[in-house]
Protein backbone atom coordinates (compact mmCIF):
# COMPACT_ATOMS: atom_id res chain seq x y z
CA UNK A 1 0.00 0.00 0.00
CA UNK A 2 0.58 3.68 -0.82
CA UNK A 3 0.80 6.10 2.04
CA UNK A 4 -1.02 9.33 1.26
CA UNK A 5 0.10 12.49 3.39
CA UNK A 6 -2.15 15.65 3.34
CA UNK A 7 -0.20 19.41 4.06
CA UNK A 8 -1.61 19.44 7.31
CA UNK A 9 0.46 15.89 8.31
CA UNK A 10 3.36 17.26 6.71
CA UNK A 11 3.11 20.37 8.92
CA UNK A 12 1.96 17.75 11.96
CA UNK A 13 5.14 15.66 11.15
CA UNK A 14 8.08 17.37 9.94
CA UNK A 15 9.25 20.06 12.61
CA UNK A 16 12.64 22.60 11.82
CA UNK A 17 14.94 20.51 14.13
CA UNK A 18 14.40 17.57 11.92
CA UNK A 19 14.58 19.02 8.91
CA UNK A 20 17.87 20.98 9.48
CA UNK A 21 19.17 17.54 10.78
CA UNK A 22 17.65 15.57 7.13
CA UNK A 23 18.87 18.44 5.02
CA UNK A 24 22.68 18.22 6.70
CA UNK A 25 22.28 14.56 6.54
CA UNK A 26 21.72 15.08 2.30
CA UNK A 27 24.89 17.34 2.58
CA UNK A 28 26.73 14.69 3.59
CA UNK A 29 25.65 12.36 1.71
CA UNK A 30 26.21 14.30 -1.31
CA UNK A 31 30.06 15.47 0.00
CA UNK A 32 30.98 11.64 0.31
CA UNK A 33 29.44 10.65 -3.19
CA UNK A 34 26.76 8.73 -1.65
CA UNK A 35 24.01 10.34 -3.47
CA UNK A 36 22.24 10.96 -6.39
CA UNK A 37 20.72 14.50 -7.72
CA UNK A 38 19.08 15.76 -10.60
CA UNK A 39 18.59 19.27 -11.67
CA UNK A 40 15.08 20.86 -12.11
CA UNK A 41 13.13 20.67 -15.48
CA UNK A 42 10.66 23.58 -16.45
CA UNK A 43 8.40 22.82 -19.39
CA UNK A 44 6.60 26.13 -19.92
CA UNK A 45 3.13 27.20 -21.07
CA UNK A 46 1.30 30.31 -21.90
CA UNK A 47 -1.30 29.61 -18.39
CA UNK A 48 1.09 27.11 -16.41
CA UNK A 49 4.35 25.76 -15.83
CA UNK A 50 5.63 22.38 -15.12
CA UNK A 51 8.60 21.54 -12.67
CA UNK A 52 10.23 18.12 -11.84
CA UNK A 53 13.33 16.94 -9.91
CA UNK A 54 14.84 13.78 -8.65
CA UNK A 55 17.22 12.62 -6.68
CA UNK A 56 18.25 9.26 -4.89
CA UNK A 57 20.10 8.39 -1.07
CA UNK A 58 20.86 4.72 -1.53
CA UNK A 59 22.38 4.54 1.57
CA UNK A 60 18.72 4.98 3.32
CA UNK A 61 16.98 3.46 0.59
CA UNK A 62 14.84 6.44 -0.62
CA UNK A 63 14.47 7.54 -4.39
CA UNK A 64 12.29 10.15 -5.26
CA UNK A 65 10.93 12.72 -7.18
CA UNK A 66 9.21 16.75 -6.77
CA UNK A 67 6.99 17.70 -9.40
CA UNK A 68 4.69 20.79 -9.44
CA UNK A 69 2.49 23.11 -11.10
CA UNK A 70 2.43 26.92 -11.39
CA UNK A 71 0.11 29.09 -12.69
CA UNK A 72 -0.45 33.46 -11.37
CA UNK A 73 -3.00 32.08 -8.97
CA UNK A 74 -1.38 28.91 -7.43
CA UNK A 75 1.36 26.34 -7.23
CA UNK A 76 0.63 22.73 -6.04
CA UNK A 77 3.44 20.09 -5.38
CA UNK A 78 3.81 16.42 -4.82
CA UNK A 79 6.40 14.72 -3.73
CA UNK A 80 6.55 11.17 -4.66
CA UNK A 81 8.68 8.42 -2.48
CA UNK A 82 10.13 4.96 -3.76
CA UNK A 83 11.84 1.91 -2.02
CA UNK A 84 15.39 1.23 -3.85
CA UNK A 85 15.13 -2.28 -3.03
CA UNK A 86 11.46 -3.11 -4.02
CA UNK A 87 10.40 -0.44 -6.22
CA UNK A 88 7.82 0.15 -4.02
CA UNK A 89 5.77 3.95 -3.97
CA UNK A 90 6.07 4.52 -0.29
CA UNK A 91 4.32 7.37 0.01
CA UNK A 92 2.64 10.34 -2.30
CA UNK A 93 2.31 13.38 0.14
CA UNK A 94 0.95 17.07 -0.55
CA UNK A 95 4.74 19.40 -0.79
CA UNK A 96 3.96 23.08 -0.30
CA UNK A 97 4.83 22.86 3.53
CA UNK A 98 7.77 20.51 2.80
CA UNK A 99 9.75 22.45 0.08
CA UNK A 100 9.35 25.67 2.26
CA UNK A 101 10.51 23.79 5.43
CA UNK A 102 13.29 22.18 3.66
CA UNK A 103 14.44 25.46 1.74
CA UNK A 104 14.50 26.75 4.93
CA UNK A 105 16.34 24.03 6.45
CA UNK A 106 19.00 24.45 4.03
CA UNK A 107 19.62 28.02 4.73
CA UNK A 108 19.95 27.09 8.21
CA UNK A 109 22.83 24.36 7.51
CA UNK A 110 24.33 27.51 5.28
CA UNK A 111 24.44 29.84 8.18
CA UNK A 112 25.87 27.23 10.43
CA UNK A 113 28.67 26.46 8.35
CA UNK A 114 29.44 30.24 7.24
CA UNK A 115 28.30 32.68 9.33
CA UNK A 116 30.29 34.06 11.95
CA UNK A 117 30.32 32.21 15.39
CA UNK A 118 28.97 35.01 17.01
CA UNK A 119 26.24 36.00 14.71
CA UNK A 120 23.30 37.18 16.40
CA UNK A 121 21.48 39.88 14.51
CA UNK A 122 19.32 38.85 11.19
CA UNK A 123 18.01 41.07 8.23
CA UNK A 124 15.17 40.29 6.03
CA UNK A 125 14.21 40.63 2.81
CA UNK A 126 10.20 39.51 1.68
CA UNK A 127 7.83 38.97 4.10
CA UNK A 128 5.54 35.73 2.95
CA UNK A 129 5.98 32.33 4.15
CA UNK A 130 9.21 31.40 2.23
CA UNK A 131 10.37 34.35 4.57
CA UNK A 132 9.16 32.86 8.23
CA UNK A 133 10.98 29.32 7.47
CA UNK A 134 14.32 31.05 6.55
CA UNK A 135 14.23 33.05 9.87
CA UNK A 136 13.24 30.10 12.19
CA UNK A 137 15.96 27.84 10.59
CA UNK A 138 18.27 30.69 10.88
CA UNK A 139 17.30 31.26 15.00
CA UNK A 140 17.73 26.91 15.55
CA UNK A 141 21.43 27.39 14.09
CA UNK A 142 22.70 30.86 15.88
CA UNK A 143 21.37 32.69 19.18
CA UNK A 144 19.31 35.65 18.03
CA UNK A 145 19.44 39.18 19.39
CA UNK A 146 17.69 40.87 17.25
CA UNK A 147 15.97 40.79 13.09
CA UNK A 148 14.98 43.32 10.94
CA UNK A 149 12.67 42.88 7.63
CA UNK A 150 11.97 44.58 4.48
CA UNK A 151 8.99 44.07 2.87
CA UNK A 152 6.78 46.29 0.26
CA UNK A 153 3.55 45.71 1.78
CA UNK A 154 3.43 47.18 5.00
CA UNK A 155 -0.09 45.10 6.43
CA UNK A 156 1.77 42.05 5.90
CA UNK A 157 5.36 43.32 6.90
CA UNK A 158 3.69 44.64 10.41
CA UNK A 159 1.99 40.74 11.03
CA UNK A 160 5.70 39.10 10.04
CA UNK A 161 7.44 41.22 12.90
CA UNK A 162 4.33 40.51 15.14
CA UNK A 163 3.86 37.07 14.29
CA UNK A 164 7.41 36.18 14.17
CA UNK A 165 8.65 38.33 17.48
CA UNK A 166 5.91 35.67 19.08
CA UNK A 167 7.25 32.74 17.78
CA UNK A 168 10.94 33.14 18.23
CA UNK A 169 10.45 35.63 21.56
CA UNK A 170 12.95 37.43 19.51
CA UNK A 171 12.44 41.16 18.97
CA UNK A 172 11.39 41.27 15.11
CA UNK A 173 10.82 44.82 13.59
CA UNK A 174 10.16 46.62 10.41
CA UNK A 175 12.52 48.89 8.45
CA UNK A 176 12.11 51.53 5.93
CA UNK A 177 13.88 50.44 3.51
CA UNK A 178 15.94 47.21 2.38
CA UNK A 179 19.18 49.11 2.50
CA UNK A 180 18.38 49.35 6.22
CA UNK A 181 18.10 45.97 6.34
CA UNK A 182 20.74 44.82 4.21
CA UNK A 183 23.08 46.84 6.93
CA UNK A 184 21.58 46.00 10.19
CA UNK A 185 22.57 42.13 10.73
CA UNK A 186 25.72 39.49 10.34
CA UNK A 187 23.26 37.39 8.46
CA UNK A 188 21.10 38.52 5.79
CA UNK A 189 18.29 36.35 4.13
CA UNK A 190 16.24 37.35 1.08
CA UNK A 191 13.22 35.63 -0.27
CA UNK A 192 11.62 37.93 -1.95
CA UNK A 193 10.07 37.66 -5.52
CA UNK A 194 12.37 41.07 -7.18
CA UNK A 195 13.19 40.77 -10.69
CA UNK A 196 16.20 43.24 -10.06
CA UNK A 197 18.39 43.64 -7.00
CA UNK A 198 17.24 44.76 -3.91
CA UNK A 199 20.86 43.90 -1.75
CA UNK A 200 23.18 46.09 -3.03
CA UNK A 201 27.29 45.05 -1.66
CA UNK A 202 27.79 49.05 -0.69
CA UNK A 203 25.50 48.46 2.44
CA UNK A 204 26.87 45.00 3.17
CA UNK A 205 28.65 45.37 6.40
CA UNK A 206 32.06 42.94 6.87
CA UNK A 207 31.19 39.51 8.21
CA UNK A 208 27.77 39.54 7.22
CA UNK A 209 26.54 36.08 5.72
CA UNK A 210 23.79 36.64 3.29
CA UNK A 211 21.53 33.68 2.25
CA UNK A 212 19.41 34.46 -0.83
CA UNK A 213 17.10 32.01 -2.11
CA UNK A 214 14.61 34.19 -3.79
CA UNK A 215 15.76 34.90 -7.95
CA UNK A 216 15.27 31.46 -9.29
CA UNK A 217 15.75 32.30 -12.92
CA UNK A 218 18.52 33.24 -15.37
CA UNK A 219 17.06 36.92 -15.85
CA UNK A 220 15.71 37.27 -12.10
CA UNK A 221 18.37 38.48 -9.24
CA UNK A 222 18.20 40.10 -5.75
CA UNK A 223 21.75 40.88 -5.73
CA UNK A 224 23.63 43.48 -7.18
CA UNK A 225 27.07 43.11 -9.33
CA UNK A 226 28.93 44.58 -6.05
CA UNK A 227 27.32 42.36 -3.50
CA UNK A 228 28.25 39.19 -5.87
CA UNK A 229 31.79 40.93 -6.21
CA UNK A 230 32.15 41.45 -2.37
CA UNK A 231 32.08 37.79 -1.31
CA UNK A 232 35.20 36.30 -0.42
CA UNK A 233 33.38 32.54 -0.69
CA UNK A 234 30.28 31.68 -3.07
CA UNK A 235 28.48 28.78 -1.94
CA UNK A 236 25.61 26.57 -3.98
CA UNK A 237 23.08 23.59 -3.38
CA UNK A 238 24.12 22.81 -6.91
CA UNK A 239 26.70 23.85 -9.50
CA UNK A 240 24.31 22.29 -12.63
CA UNK A 241 20.99 23.66 -11.01
CA UNK A 242 22.80 27.48 -10.83
CA UNK A 243 24.63 27.66 -14.05
CA UNK A 244 20.61 27.56 -15.42
CA UNK A 245 18.98 29.49 -12.71
CA UNK A 246 20.98 31.47 -10.96
CA UNK A 247 20.64 35.18 -12.60
CA UNK A 248 22.36 36.30 -9.34
CA UNK A 249 25.24 34.83 -9.92
CA UNK A 250 24.99 34.55 -14.18
CA UNK A 251 24.34 37.72 -14.61
CA UNK A 252 26.85 39.29 -11.98
CA UNK A 253 29.94 36.89 -13.22
CA UNK A 254 29.39 37.71 -16.73
CA UNK A 255 29.25 41.66 -15.54
CA UNK A 256 32.57 40.80 -13.73
CA UNK A 257 34.20 39.29 -16.09
CA UNK A 258 34.81 36.60 -13.74
CA UNK A 259 34.28 32.32 -14.16
CA UNK A 260 32.39 30.10 -12.08
CA UNK A 261 36.01 28.56 -11.09
CA UNK A 262 35.51 29.98 -7.75
CA UNK A 263 32.05 28.98 -6.97
CA UNK A 264 31.75 25.84 -4.56
CA UNK A 265 29.00 23.65 -3.75
CA UNK A 266 27.85 23.93 0.20
CA UNK A 267 28.51 20.36 0.53
CA UNK A 268 32.34 20.07 0.16
CA UNK A 269 32.37 22.95 3.20
CA UNK A 270 29.80 20.69 5.23
CA UNK A 271 32.24 17.60 4.84
CA UNK A 272 35.19 19.47 5.04
CA UNK A 273 36.62 19.21 1.56
CA UNK A 274 36.45 23.16 1.63
CA UNK A 275 37.01 25.47 4.53
CA UNK A 276 34.57 27.92 4.15
CA UNK A 277 34.82 31.10 6.31
CA UNK A 278 38.53 31.79 7.11
CA UNK A 279 37.93 35.40 8.66
CA UNK A 280 35.44 37.48 10.61
CA UNK A 281 35.44 40.08 7.91
CA UNK A 282 34.66 37.73 4.97
CA UNK A 283 31.50 38.11 3.05
CA UNK A 284 30.15 34.90 2.68
CA UNK A 285 27.19 34.16 0.12
CA UNK A 286 24.64 31.12 0.28
CA UNK A 287 23.16 31.37 -3.11
CA UNK A 288 19.69 28.30 -3.15
CA UNK A 289 17.65 26.35 -5.90
CA UNK A 290 16.49 23.90 -3.48
CA UNK A 291 17.86 20.58 -4.74
CA UNK A 292 16.03 17.37 -5.21
CA UNK A 293 17.92 15.47 -2.17
CA UNK A 294 16.80 17.64 0.37
CA UNK A 295 12.86 16.60 -0.88
CA UNK A 296 13.96 13.19 -0.33
CA UNK A 297 15.81 13.25 2.97
CA UNK A 298 12.79 15.46 4.71
CA UNK A 299 9.96 12.79 2.38
CA UNK A 300 11.97 9.75 3.88
CA UNK A 301 11.69 11.45 7.55
CA UNK A 302 8.07 11.96 7.31
CA UNK A 303 7.10 8.57 5.87
CA UNK A 304 8.60 6.73 8.89
CA UNK A 305 6.97 9.46 11.02
CA UNK A 306 3.90 9.05 9.53
CA UNK A 307 4.29 4.99 10.04
CA UNK A 308 5.12 5.73 13.60
CA UNK A 309 2.08 7.44 14.57
CA UNK A 310 -0.47 6.20 11.98
CA UNK A 311 -0.71 9.31 10.44
CA UNK A 312 -2.15 9.58 6.08
CA UNK A 313 -4.30 7.33 3.92
CA UNK A 314 -3.57 4.26 2.58
CA UNK A 315 -3.82 3.69 -1.17
CA UNK A 316 -3.36 0.94 -3.34
CA UNK A 317 -1.37 1.92 -6.38
CA UNK A 318 -0.14 -0.97 -8.56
Amino acid sequence: MTLFLTESDVQELLPMERALECVEASFVAQGNDRAINRSRERILLPHVSLHYLAGALPDAQQVGMKIYTATREDARFLVLLFDTESGKLLSLMQGDHLGRIRTGAASGIATKYLARPDASRVGVMGTGRQARTQLRAIAQVRQLTGVKAFGRNQGRLQSFCREMSEELRVPVEPTSSPDEATRFGEILSTATTAQQPVVFGKCLQPGTHVNAIGANAANRRELDDEAVRRAALIAVDSLEQSRKESGDLIQALANLGRSWEGVIELQSVVVGKHPGRTSPDQITLFKSHGIALWDVAVAGFVYRQALQQGKGKELEIG
